[in-house]
């Protein structure tokens, strides 16, 4: 049963993932697509980076709806203090997962609650730890051939056949592998004013 919310929540993200995964709190949302440039700045953090890009697309949706929540969100796998994004094609998947194989891969999800109205905000992090398996290329092959996660920072999908890419996931929240923190978006709507239950 839906609930009847005084703010109208929006995600501020063109991911159908993120779209997904908020799908399952049952609650009428918009999507709107955040106009960011997210390309990193001098010397910033992959950590600094998801957290800046996540607050930066709530408020950019914000700023055109000030009178609902709006909900932002940003993933940066970190390997060696290094980003990596999305790979866009399959040379670049091939050469992320090859360079993750038999690591231990940090992905940075960030997610940011904002409403302009109410001067509410707040931001959090999720950090996962994903070990991946000794792949060899024939293993990366098949798999990007099959999944093709050309745009999934990290060219891997947890939620299909890339977990058996992995050896390990450690985190606090499941879903933030996918690419939104369920448990701490629900934590931050609720604090923002969105009943969940």
């Amino acid at each position: 049963m839906f609930q009847v919310n005084f703010r109208k929540l929006i995600l501020g993200s063109t991911s159908p993932y993120r779209r997904q995964l908020l799908e399952r709190l049952h609650l009428p949302f918009d999507v709107v697509a955040p106009e960011v440039d997210e390309t990193p700045l001098s010397n910033e953090t992959p950590q600094q980076l998801a957290s800046r890009l996540a607050l930066s697309k709530a408020h950019a949706v914000a700023a055109q709806f000030p009178a609902c929540v709006v909900i932002g969100s940003d993933q940066v796998a970190e390997l060696d203090g290094q980003s990596l994004g999305k790979p866009g094609n399959h040379a670049r998947a091939t050469a992320q997962l090859q360079r993750m194989r038999g690591r231990t891969v940090i992905f940075q999800t960030a997610v940011a609650v904002v409403c302009q109205d109410t001067q509410f905000e707040q931001m959090d992090l999720a950090q996962v730890k994903v070990k991946f398996r000794e792949l060899t290329d024939a293993e990366i092959e098949a798999y990007l051939l099959a999944e093709t996660p050309y745009d999934c920072t990290g060219s891997a999908k947890s939620e299909g056949m890339g977990i058996a890419l992995l050896e390990s996931i450690d985190n606090d929240d499941p879903s933030a592998l996918v690419g939104l923190p369920l448990i701490r978006t629900c934590r931050m709507i609720r604090a923002a004013g969105i009943k969940v239950l």
